[in-house]
């Protein structure tokens, strides 16, 4: 049906019914989205535990994202969070979509958790979407809002499209409330509060659409 209303395009032409497509290096676009057909492509979603780094590889033999997955294939994390932050992140081999999703012109909206020292007044939450200045430029989340109190601490939820080194931290160190944990609990259209941490499961094909589509130009 797609294909007979002309709304899939091969390599920028109009698709057609008995068309012979190359899966490993065509370029199709569904309704202004790319969609990956590499067969060879594979997409997880891990919730990353505290303490291991998300990284390919690491010289200093510290447990990485990529162990957690049992794959005989090259698998890299696509963006990073810290060593001793967890929540989702994607592990692909997809570099059109890694590019895409950690290219800022696209500004894909990651959702955080994140449990501060103190009582964060509706002043410093208004900081965090006005901009904080840090040393490498001001920082400044989408949006910003306290979603629960424990004694003395307050969990707020952060929206950042950008990936700064322990921005996230940095920002709350600034305005006085240190970071007692932070988790991503969101990757653009990606959530799965099931998934628990250490995990992981295979995105599946609307997932990776749905990816595709949050970075379509």
């Amino acid at each position: 049906m797609l294909i007979g209303e002309r709304r899939v395009t091969v390599d920028g032409v109009v698709a057609h019914l008995g068309m012979r497509v190359d899966p490993s290096t065509a370029t199709v676009v569904v309704d202004g989205a790319t969609i990956p057909v590499d067969p060879s492509f594979v997409y997880y979603l891990l919730n990353k535990p505290i303490g291991v780094v998300s990284t390919a590889d690491d010289p200093q033999g510290r447990e990485t994202v990529v162990n957690l997955i049992p794959t005989d294939g090259r698998i890299y994390p696509v963006g990073r969070l810290d060593q001793d932050s967890g929540g989702l992140l994607i592990l692909t081999n997809d570099g059109t979509l890694t590019a895409r999703l950690t290219h800022p012109r696209y500004n894909v909206a990651k959702v955080y958790n994140v449990l501060v020292e103190g009582l964060v007044s509706k002043t410093v939450v208004s900081q965090f979407t006005d901009g904080i200045e840090l040393d490498d430029g001001v920082a400044s989340a989408e949006s910003a809002k306290v979603i629960d109190r424990f004694g003395n601490q307050t969990m707020l939820e952060l929206v950042l499209t950008e990936g700064r080194n322990r921005e996230i931290r940095r920002m709350a160190e600034t305005v006085g409330h240190p970071v007692v944990s932070l988790f991503r609990v969101a990757i653009g259209p990606i959530r799965d509060p099931g998934l628990r941490s250490g995990t992981w499961r295979e995105l599946t094909t609307d997932e990776v659409r749905a990816l595709y589509d949050a970075t379509h130009d």
